[in-house]
């Protein structure tokens, strides 16, 4: 007497019970003669972010106490850089800090401590601690001083001199909201693929994360936690000791079609370095901590600072991706302070900005998903559901003048800094109402194209005009129908199906709400997305030489995953979007399903394919939105072979397919 509509769910707090286990998560909830938090402090002052070396201190009480050194090994400083974000570690001249620390008290908690390096925790060493007090006594000792050596993201700004990187990587990191976490994806035979989560552990998870430049692992996730994968599964039953230099060189079975599924994708949080980028940026206004203004903070050539606005013209989902991102973690920045406020919740509100000791909003011309995305990502909340433009509604701080303009993202970004913007401030609508906003989100849709199923389906129609009144109406043919011999004639189409997943978190919905939804009388139904797919064909040197002309969408769920229910229809003026483990299927057979050719001459091209190509809704990764598939095309038939999407490829592999260099991993500019 129960369907899957009525599945129970809940929304745990972030804190662990004290006395929880888990074998995949560190447990920091320990007793008081254990160590929860570490830290370095930098004994020579430097506003240079990530801190790489200093004395280790350790949480104790209401301060902070130091580790004596006696019998300290490479071993312990190698577990201690892991659990602050660094892959690495080095000698550091303790003959520096012995004459600067002899001259200071010091409250010594930790007399031994004896890790093997492997450890994720400092808690998970042997460790002796001075029962009762901390004491003054480290006798043939100091305290504990580490350094560290960053991962390649984090060296800008350290102080240390970048080293050559390698120009490929085979082990990637996908589906995760902030820098750091994600699916774990690895490199084989030029084509990417998932790992299976049988034998999942921190040990192996740490592998991962200091082979990606980062330090030990937080969590070891199981059960495609950061969304299921496409593709092949690469690797099963991974074993590392915690020693290896990468994934390759640990214990592991290859995988067969009946040991894996992708509801098993193994994926990790990695510690990261404390970069402090969530202090440069705010939200103002939102209903939650999640949404509202952005506001950023920046610091003038006198040295004050102070907070600003952003303007909000062209502002839109990847700008709001990197405001998200820089609320979390991010690598080195010296430059603007950023807060969200005024907001309905945490997750919302207008951005403001820090201008020497100022805030500031910032102007929404040109704000769009990328640019919030990157507001969130900075702020710690995740992804960006909303970029907006006009914040009037929300209740702020009282910040009125505006502090930052002309912002434009890539959406990869993990500062607002980081992003192109106007040097001068120059927006033509500079009222408060006018400053940029966001509504975050700790989850978002991903959306992936079948690849196979479009090379499987792919024919030529010659289909008469008579029959194409309706096509024409909406624009689905190319210029020169209009000057055919109507009724008389045909158009040849190039036609195939398109099947798209989401295999991301969040359902994915239409930006549009049902009161501006078009409807379309040659379909019967309501189109709430104008632009939600390009089909193009491109010449070899990339240029486009016919695409396809489909007006507007109507999204719905067609089929889905075992024991997962159908959300969304078209008929009926139903709901519309695409829900998780659910896929949209437009038939080769339905109207504007295809490519006008009739002007096109035999030859090699390439047929593309982009989802979302305005990054209108957020996903958790854009670089899998693109497909394409070599064509052959001799005036009769045609031909397509290696079909795959974007990412799916090593970029040596991806070098070969491409002619040209203007669409490598397919990033369409």
């Amino acid at each position: 007497d129960c369907t899957h509509d009525e599945d129970a769910g809940v929304v745990c707090k972030d804190e662990r019970l004290p006395g929880f286990v888990d074998s995949n998560v560190i447990d920091v909830q320990v007793d008081e003669d254990r160590v929860e938090e570490v830290r370095l402090r930098s004994v020579v002052p430097t506003k240079k972010m990530p801190v790489t070396e200093g004395v280790v201190e350790i949480k104790y009480k209401d301060g902070w106490a130091q580790i004596c050194d006696v019998g300290w090994t490479p071993t312990n400083t190698r577990v201690i850089c892991g659990m602050l974000g660094f892959p690495h570690e080095r000698k550091v001249n303790k003959n520096f800090y012995k004459l600067n620390t002899e001259r200071q008290k010091h409250r010594y908690r930790l007399h031994s401590v004896a890790c093997v390096g492997t450890e994720v925790h400092l808690a998970a060493c042997p460790l002796e601690t001075n029962k009762g007090n901390a004491t003054e006594s480290c006798e043939g000792g100091m305290p504990a001083v580490v350094s560290c050596v960053p991962g390649p993201q984090y060296i800008q700004n350290s102080g240390l001199k970048k080293k050559k990187l390698k120009t490929t990587s085979t082990v990637r990191l996908k589906g995760g909201a902030k820098l750091g976490e994600g699916r774990v994806e690895v490199l084989k035979n030029n084509e990417w693929g998932t790992v299976c989560d049988d034998r999942w552990t921190l040990l192996s998870a740490s592998v991962v994360c200091r082979e990606l430049g980062f330090g030990s692992a937080k969590e070891a996730l199981t059960g495609a936690r950061m969304g299921e994968g496409m593709g092949p599964i690469h690797m099963n039953e991974v074993q590392c000791l915690g020693t290896e230099k990468s994934m390759w060189n640990c214990g592991f079975k290859n995988i067969t079609s009946e040991d894996c599924q992708h509801v098993e994708d193994a994926a990790v949080r990695c510690n990261t370095p404390y970069m402090a980028l969530e202090n440069s940026i705010r939200l103002t206004g939102g209903r939650t901590r999640y949404e509202g203004r952005v506001e950023v903070l920046s610091t003038e050539a006198n040295g004050t600072r102070s907070w600003g606005l952003i303007c909000g013209g062209a502002w839109g989902t990847k700008e709001a991706m990197v405001a998200c991102r820089q609320l979390g973690l991010g690598y080195a920045n010296n430059g603007l302070q950023v807060r969200i406020v005024g907001g309905r919740t945490y997750y919302e509100g207008r951005v403001e900005v820090q201008v020497g000791a100022r805030w500031g909003t910032v102007c929404s011309a040109g704000w769009t998903t990328k640019e919030a995305m990157v507001a969130c990502r900075q702020l710690g909340l995740g992804y960006s559901m909303h970029a907006i433009t006009e914040t009037w509604y929300w209740d702020s701080s009282n910040v009125t003048e505006m502090v930052m303009s002309g912002v434009k993202c890539t959406g990869s970004e993990m500062s607002l800094s980081h992003c192109q913007h106007h040097k001068t401030v120059s927006c033509q609508q500079t009222a408060a109402k006018f400053s940029a906003g966001v509504i975050c989100s700790e989850t978002a849709s991903d959306l992936v194209l079948n690849a196979p199923l479009v090379q499987q389906s792919v024919y030529i129609e010659d289909r008469p005009l008579h029959m194409l009144y309706c096509a024409a109406e909406e624009n689905c043919l190319s210029k020169s129908a209009a000057s055919a011999n109507w009724p008389y004639g045909h158009r040849r189409l190039l036609r195939f199906s398109s099947q798209i997943h989401n295999i991301g978190r969040a359902d994915f919905r239409p930006k549009a709400g049902r009161h501006s939804w078009v409807w379309h009388a040659c379909h019967g139904h309501y189109h709430s997305m104008d632009i939600f797919t390009h089909y193009d064909l491109l010449s070899s040197n990339g240029t486009r030489v016919a695409e396809g002309h489909k007006a507007s969408f109507c999204l719905e769920d067609t089929e889905c995953h075992e024991g997962i229910s159908k959300r969304y229809e078209c008929a009926n003026f139903g709901e519309q979007g695409i829900t998780v483990g659910c896929w949209d299927l437009y038939r080769h057979d339905i109207d504007c399903q295809w490519i006008d050719i009739t002007d096109i001459k035999p030859g090699n091209y390439i047929l593309q394919i982009v989802i979302n190509p305005n990054f209108e809704v957020a996903e958790s990764d854009f670089t899998n939105n693109a497909m394409k598939c070599n064509c052959k095309y001799d005036g009769h038939r045609i031909w397509l072979h290696n079909c795959h999407m974007g990412d799916a490829f090593s970029e040596e592999a991806e070098r070969k397919f491409e002619k040209y260099p203007g669409q490598l991993n397919n990033q369409i500019s």
